[in-house]
């Protein structure tokens, strides 16, 4: 028996866009449904909102999102930030997404496409513990932990 999670992020009004960037670095297939698609009236505001989201990568990668109904700020809902401070990860935030790849170059690939409009907090570079660690904050909230598998 075996069984699979999926990391499941809530937004408030960028879902759609998160998942089409998370599609643009991960690749894989992209299902996006809206309010509209269950039944909720187009009239209402909203109804184009993501009800449910996911990308599947053959790669593994899997992630899903969703628009909390009546919330427009954009972001992932909860936010916080984090940040280094005396060779400690400082945050308020209730989870990070951990990527871990065989390669430092397959890494690399990932990190950079995250990168764009990130904050970064710790630049992807050799560790005590990893040819490759890193973190980002990227441009929708979600913190990213990087690291090449340790041999």
């Amino acid at each position: 028996m075996s069984i699979q999670t999926t990391t499941h992020l809530n937004f408030r009004g960028d879902a759609r866009a998160a998942l089409e960037f998370y599609q643009s670095v991960f690749g894989g297939h992209l299902i996006v449904n809206t309010y509209a698609d269950f039944g909720m009236p187009a009239e209402v505001p909203g109804s184009d909102k993501v009800v449910f989201g996911l990308v599947a990568a053959e790669n593994g990668f899997r992630v899903m999102a969703y628009d909390i109904p009546g919330q427009t700020a954009g972001s992932i809902a909860g936010g916080g930030s984090t940040r280094r401070e005396d060779n400690a990860t400082i945050t308020d935030q209730a989870l990070f997404l951990s990527l871990a790849s065989d390669t430092l170059d397959e890494l690399q690939g990932y990190w950079d496409a995250l990168a764009v409009g990130a904050v970064i907090v710790e630049p992807l570079a050799a560790s005590a513990w990893s040819p490759g660690f890193g973190m980002l904050t990227d441009r929708f909230g979600v913190t990213w932990s990087v690291s090449v598998t340790a041999a």
